[in-house]
């Protein structure tokens, strides 16, 4: 991942080579069931456990960290709850059980690098943590296709003209593939995936890959690369 974002620390504990994970969650039981799969993940290192997020400012978790955090909380919520974390040093990795387009949209705009429904079982939890620390994003796919029906049936207005490599190359930025990983996959060179990403961002006007997502879930750039539709 080329971007220059806040938040751009290593997730891995240098001297471990494990994921450093904090999760800020105010509900007893939930937290402890995802602090449970956490703790028993070899890779992954847990710190601070909090149920909200100034518990979590106050506990001193290492920068770089991923945060696994609720968006209902004590104090700070919502999208001022993500920019808070993110502003903090940290990769967000929203788990909530308000899963809306608006909830969806605006974690992303804030600067959550991944985005799961509270019906994700402890496996998906990992998988986005996993994906996450290499510097990539996540957002489940049920609930993608979910917020892109809701887009699909909002929009209204002409689309920004991407080309059908473009949009392969910014499906798969949605779904998380670095840039070595779209070269492998469509077959060309990683200058070349750089080179469809410079003209979508001059095209978009969207730089970071938090927001590039978002206009590929808005636009209804989801989903299977194969599956694009046509120009």
């Amino acid at each position: 991942m080329t971007d220059t974002e806040v938040g751009s620390a290593q997730a891995e504990d240098e001297s471990t080579g494990r994921i450093r994970v904090a999760v800020v969650e105010d509900h007893p039981l939930y937290r402890a069931a995802v602090a449970r799969v956490l703790d028993h993940a070899a890779d992954i290192e847990l710190g601070v456990v909090a149920d909200s997020v100034a518990r979590f400012a106050a506990g001193r978790q290492p920068q770089g960290s991923v945060v696994v955090l609720d968006l209902k909380l004590r104090g700070l919520q919502d999208a001022a709850a993500v920019m808070e974390v993110v502003r903090l040093g940290h990769k967000v990795l929203v788990v909530s059980a308000h899963a809306g387009q608006a909830e969806v949209l605006g974690a992303i705009s804030a600067g959550a690098r991944g985005y799961l429904s509270k019906e994700a079982d402890g496996d998906e939890i990992l998988r986005a943590i996993r994906e996450i620390a290499a510097g990539n994003s996540y957002v489940s796919p049920i609930l993608a296709a979910f917020v892109l029906k809701a887009s699909r049936e909002r929009q209204a207005g002409p689309k920004i003209p991407l080309s059908r490599q473009e949009r392969q190359v910014l499906s798969l930025v949605a779904a998380g593939e670095r840039d070595q990983d779209i070269a492998e996959i469509m077959k060309i060179s990683v200058r070349t995936v750089r080179s469809y990403l410079d003209r979508i961002r001059d095209k978009t006007g969207r730089r970071r890959r938090p927001e590039l997502t978002r206009f590929a879930i808005e636009e209804g750039i989801v989903g299977e690369a194969g599956e694009l539709p046509e120009d």
